[in-house]
């Protein structure tokens, strides 16, 4: 066994290779290969930034995964999966960037090697990591093989975080409530927006006395004015101004585990139309929590969330939260469940999700949100303590 420092324990990575392998089995599936960077760690351990390169994690019926990736990211698998030498298995340089030949291929020959020729293989169709020509190499070199799509089914497996994973989530609260407590000693009129973020990257990073801090799986979005009518505007160099207000969608991250929290401030006095929106997105905030359950489904916190707006003026639809944990860049939601008025899917305890309630006006926008674990008996817990109203300043 290799002298790696886990995140986990390996019955913890045994478990969950349990989990998937039964999935697998239920839905007729012989090989997986899982390249979202995500499903690659909660199930290795692995963790580098080597996902803009193939990759993937192996999983068959016997044995250890395989990792598979680029020759010069090998040594970085074997400093971080719990698998021994043997299950690590690379590609030559040549098969990067090239128009030639695709590592894909090379996967396919060595799964063709191993005896999995014509075997039923499930792959990550939709996702960010997995392209057409990955999956058109693929194929090409498995001629015989039936290539399913698989996707999400390790991301399923996610959903209900052990103690382990839940205190990770709860060191990444502590570091974003310090981030968002530097936003409110540091903002003020004249501030370049980009020296404003770097001061919530340091305070990130940097994390707590006791613990340091991960990188987060997406930059902060903290759009201002008019721009804020827009979910996912970043920032420029532009100097902050009198009578405009800010939302912040930032992360402390933990080893990976990310705890997302949103809030707004406003340098100046807010606009009655927008106090009018926070109370509405606060009262819709506490009845979304209270249905946010073990046992309810996942649509009754989108309806009663919806409804309270709704009863306030305010119209909204779509979806209104997702689940967290794990992730790299470009997102850290897990891509299964939403809080939306047709997901039936059930809640269980130890299921984390951000609650993520916004107004996109046309001149403004408004985030008020909160990271939270279903818990055995009685409403959600959030993970993080910061005062939800708009934070008023100048």
């Amino acid at each position: 066994m290799p002298d790696v420092d886990l995140p986990f324990s390996r019955q913890e990575y045994a478990d969950r290779l349990t989990k998937v392998r039964a999935s697998m089995e239920a839905r007729g599936i012989e090989v997986l290969v899982a390249a979202d960077p995500s499903n690659m760690s909660w199930l290795t351990g692995y963790d580098g930034w080597s996902f803009y390169t193939p990759q993937a994690v192996v999983v068959t019926h016997d044995g250890e995964p395989w990792w598979w990736g680029r020759r010069m990211d090998a040594n970085g698998a074997r400093r971080t999966v719990y698998m021994d030498e043997a299950q690590i298995l690379d590609y030559s340089d040549d098969h990067v960037m090239s128009t030639e030949r695709h590592a894909f291929g090379q996967l396919a020959g060595l799964l063709d090697g191993m005896g999995h020729g014509s075997a039923r293989v499930g792959v990550e169709l939709d996702n960010y990591y997995y392209s057409a020509a990955a999956h058109q190499h693929l194929c090409a070199g498995l001629p015989d093989a039936e290539v399913l799509d698989a996707t999400a089914l390790v991301n399923w497996q996610r959903g209900v975080k052990s103690d382990r994973e839940l205190e990770y989530m709860r060191r990444g609260a502590r570091i974003v409530e310090r981030m968002h407590a530097r936003i409110r000693d540091v903002i003020q009129p004249g501030m370049r927006k980009c020296d404003l973020v770097a001061e919530i990257y340091a305070t990130g990073v940097s994390g707590t006395e006791e613990f340091g801090g991960d990188y987060p799986a997406f930059v902060p979005m903290m759009p201002t004015g008019a721009d804020a009518s827009a979910p996912h505007l970043t920032w420029d160099d532009k100097p902050l101004k009198v009578g405009e207000g800010t939302f912040f969608e930032i992360a402390g991250a933990y080893r990976r585990y990310q705890l997302p929290l949103c809030r707004t401030t406003f340098l100046g006095t807010p606009p009655d139309d927008m106090r009018r929106a926070e109370k509405a997105v606060l009262d819709g905030l506490d009845a979304g929590l209270a249905a946010a359950r073990a046992g309810n489904r996942a649509k009754d916190v989108a309806t009663d969330f919806y409804a309270t707006m709704e009863a306030a003026g305010f119209h909204k639809e779509g979806r209104c939260g997702y689940p967290i944990g794990i992730s790299y860049p470009p997102d850290w939601g897990e891509r299964t469940i939403s809080f939306r008025t047709t997901d039936e899917t059930v809640l269980q305890p130890g299921m984390t999700f951000h609650f993520m309630p916004g107004l996109w006006m046309d001149t403004w926008g408004l985030e008020i949100t909160e990271s939270i674990v279903i818990t055995e008996d009685g409403p959600a817990e959030a993970l993080a303590d910061v005062p939800r109203a708009i934070y008023v300043k100048g």
